[in-house]
């Protein structure tokens, strides 16, 4: 098997697009969370990955644009990225989003956005944080998006 590790697409379709081409062939996309935000190209982004074969866990910016995730604490323009982005979803790919899982474990992988310890939100920065995380999941690797 062949994966394509992907995150933060952001709903910017051009570079997601290049990144596919890029690619070559894969048999699966993992994919790390953030579908939207940011970009322009929300609704594009969510139903371009729905035609790969993929799994995918849930963003912070892919729950705020919904609303399961509250904004006060996103900067100014994040923020309002999210609340333009949530109006911009159709009620499908608002649905996808909505039950997108916050971790993933397939093989020997541990797949979140954030952390292992806080798989929505937590930033991984330091060293120190690192270690920190490693009492969150069993598996060999965890794959951490958030970038």
């Amino acid at each position: 098997m062949r994966y394509l590790i992907i995150s933060d697409i952001h709903a910017n379709l051009a570079a997601f697009e290049a990144v596919l081409a890029d690619a070559g062939p894969f048999d699966m996309a993992w994919c790390l969370g953030d579908v939207v935000g940011y970009g322009p190209d929300p609704n594009e982004c969510v139903e371009r990955l729905l035609e790969l074969p993929h799994i995918c866990v849930a963003g912070n910016h892919d729950w705020a644009a919904i609303g399961k995730l509250d904004i006060s604490d996103f900067n100014p323009d994040a923020a309002r990225a999210c609340l333009w982005t949530g109006k911009q979803l159709t009620p499908q790919n608002r649905e996808y989003l909505l039950n997108l899982p916050q971790r993933i474990v397939r093989d020997d992988f541990t797949i979140v956005h954030g952390s292992p310890r806080h798989p929505i939100w937590e930033y991984i920065l330091y060293p120190a944080m690192a270690r920190v995380n490693f009492a969150h999941f069993d598996t060999r690797f965890c794959l951490v998006g958030h970038t």
